[in-house]
């Protein structure tokens, strides 16, 4: 990690940064991916569900994809529920059930960050999937494996925060603030326990905090750490001296709005532990990498022979207040709707 003394590194970042996040400032609340979730009824009826981001839908040119022998018997009903589109209608697919067929989504949409499949057999067993470019539909089993489980939940947690701009603007906020590399290392964990504790609080049903005004915390989380690195560093605050400090009290907030993302998902009964496990790993490794990328973008930075002008620094960490701004505005607003 530079240290102080390559300050003109660290403006580069800045800048970085905010160039990188004012295009996702539109999403403001962080991506989710589409969710199809299946559930057999009595006399071969399945009922259909299709969720897509209520911001910017990243599933509206995605289309669910059913066995061939599974036809239409209703309307398809259109309804806004917690953050999201659901698309809901039913089917009739005739006996032998679902086991064996294949179901997933297709079209000219994208599938980087993910969607989920959720099928819920007519016996009551419950059998999740994260989908991929590469894996774009599920052949379902008779039972879900502890493998296939903890390999989905922790390609969940990566696409969820490497998607979250507010996330990952604090979680930089927080290595400007740390300044070398011991302090970060501890700042980081302390951010990684204070989102655990709520994460996994949140998951089991034991914190209920409602997701808008939890979106709302966490925007006024990114801003208060643009207030702290907008401060004279020569007179360093408590919070500049332990920086630690307000990475586990945030972390505490951010790892609710975790929860909320692993709420839309659902956990899988039986395998409950291992899902929120495997979830918190992934957020783990995806955090892990976005760390790695701006340290490694900072080494190469600091090679440069171009001087940065002396207002770059204040201009930098201003744009990162304002979009924070922002966030919180347009999030403090949907509360009144």
């Amino acid at each position: 990690m530079p240290s102080r003394a390559t300050a003109p590194a660290s403006w580069i970042l800045r800048f970085a940064a905010l160039v990188l996040a004012i295009p996702a400032a539109g999403y403001a609340h962080p991506l989710a991916p589409a969710v199809l979730e299946i559930r057999e009824a009595a006399g071969g009826r399945v009922e259909v569900g299709w969720k897509t981001p209520l911001i910017r839908p990243r599933g509206a040119d995605l289309e669910p994809v059913l066995p061939a022998r599974c036809r239409s018997t209703d309307p398809r009903t259109v309804s806004e529920e917690g953050g999201g589109v659901w698309t809901r209608w039913t089917v009739e697919c005739g006996p032998g059930g679902l086991v064996g067929e294949r179901v997933g989504v297709a079209g000219p949409g994208s599938l980087a960050l993910g969607a989920l499949v959720r099928v819920t057999l007519a016996d009551g067993r419950l059998v999740q999937r994260v989908l991929s470019p590469a894996r774009p539909f599920l052949t379902v089993p008779p039972r879900p494996r502890a493998l296939d489980v903890a390999r989905d939940y922790a390609r969940l947690g990566v696409a969820h925060i490497l998607s979250g701009p507010d996330h990952l603007l604090f979680v930089f906020g927080l290595i400007l603030l740390a300044g070398t590399t011991r302090r970060l290392l501890g700042t980081v964990s302390a951010f990684t326990v204070g989102h655990s504790i709520t994460l996994s609080l949140a998951a089991l049903g034991l914190v209920d905090v409602p997701a808008r005004l939890i979106e709302v915390a966490i925007a006024s989380s990114v801003l208060a750490l643009a207030v702290e690195l907008a401060r004279d560093p020569a007179a360093p605050t408590l919070l500049r001296r332990h920086p630690w400090a307000m990475a586990v009290a945030f972390g505490l907030l951010h790892g609710l709005g975790f929860a909320a993302a692993l709420r839309d998902a659902g956990l899988p009964a039986g395998e409950i532990p291992l899902a929120l496990l495997s979830f918190n790993v992934g957020i783990e490794v995806g955090q892990l990498l976005f760390v790695l990328a701006v340290l490694g973008l900072g080494r190469a930075a600091g090679r440069l022979p171009a001087r940065t002008p002396a207002w770059a620094g204040r201009a930098s960490v201003y744009g990162m207040g304002s979009l924070a701004g922002y966030w919180w505005l347009e999030r403090a607003l949907a509360l009144l709707r």
